[in-house]
């Protein structure tokens, strides 16, 4: 018995084939065509097939460089199951330094879109009709808005029992479920019957070493539990088992000023505890802030100035 064919934009990817295939989009004002690559890995064993994908908002860059580097060190190489692979599904968003497309609208808010909406709607709505119904689970590359640096993480959607065993067995070093937002990916793979989960690392259109090595890793320990590769060699990273969070919290600004932040990203936090403050500019005081329960911190805001009301630290209690 052999694995299934696997068809994007026209081309088919048949058992025992690797192809670098493309979605045609739309065209640039100076009539440069857009496509979104997709790499397609079938192996002949029959198996599960994964989406891998990133760049869903064009500025997440480390997501990008995860699969670009498995891409270079040949990871991919299965030997059952198929793997399609997305480095860059918001080409507009990553050639412009944005999160949108140049409309202003969000792609990972149009979903399942429309093949006569915005730009945001249709490369959504030819996303699903090439993709999504033609896959098993999904890991969907994402990094933290604005200056936000998440500490890497993986969320998974509360309803779908798939997606909870699938966070597991990534094993990032927190994990937590979170609510589907309407016109997100992830809602529209949840209504498809598709279990997936959203990586989290990093800051936007800055590479972070630890976040894109944990990324590779949590993506090899789904392809070993799925029989899909051999031996996991090299390790990129280690633990014992993810930090699973049953609640969150933003610490906001209570004050506009300075950001002072006293903790390391990813610490372990006690109440009370003084994460950092906000100083005033003419050094008239600072106001402190602390933690309001024992837990971790799981991402810092890098923003020097804020106002009153910016998000600055997120954290997670066990």
């Amino acid at each position: 018995m052999e694995n299934k064919d696997i068809i994007v934009g026209g081309e088919t990817v048949s058992p025992g084939e690797d192809k670098l295939l493309k979605i045609n989009i739309d065209r640039l004002p100076t009539g440069t065509l857009i496509d979104i690559p997709v790499y397609v890995f079938n192996a002949k064993k029959p198996g599960p097939t994964i989406l891998i994908q990133a760049g869903l908002h064009g500025d997440e860059i480390n997501g990008i460089e995860i699969v670009r580097r498995m891409l270079d060190e040949k990871k991919f190489k299965i030997i059952k199951g198929a793997i399609i692979a997305v480095p860059i599904l918001n080409i507009f968003g990553f050639i412009h330094f944005s999160r949108d497309v140049p409309d202003g609208k969000d792609v990972n808010r149009s979903f399942p879109g429309t093949k006569t909406g915005s730009m945001a709607s249709r490369i959504a709505y030819h996303y699903v009709s090439e993709i999504m119904h033609q896959i098993d689970y999904g890991i969907d590359l994402h990094t933290g808005g604005g200056q936000r640096h998440n500490f890497p993480q993986i969320r998974y959607t509360l309803e779908d029992g798939q997606s909870v065993k699938l966070a597991k067995v990534f094993n990032a070093p927190f994990s937590f479920g979170s609510k589907l937002i309407r016109g997100s990916f992830r809602n529209a793979a949840y209504r498809m019957n598709k279990p997936t989960v959203v990586f989290e690392a990093g800051e936007s259109m800055r590479f972070d070493e630890y976040s894109i090595l944990e990324g590779m890793q949590g993506i090899l320990n789904v392809l070993k539990s799925f029989g899909m590769i051999g031996k996991l060699q090299p390790t990129y990273a280690e633990r014992k088992k993810t930090v699973h969070l049953k609640d969150r919290k933003w610490l906001r600004a209570p004050t506009a000023g300075m950001f002072i932040p006293e903790i390391t990203n990813g610490s372990e936090i006690q109440k009370g505890q003084i994460l950092g403050f906000v100083a005033d500019t003419y050094a008239k005081g600072n106001k402190k802030i602390k933690a309001p329960f024992d837990g971790y911190i799981i991402c810092v805001n890098h923003q020097a100035v804020v106002n009153q009301g910016d998000a600055l630290f997120h954290v997670g209690m066990v």
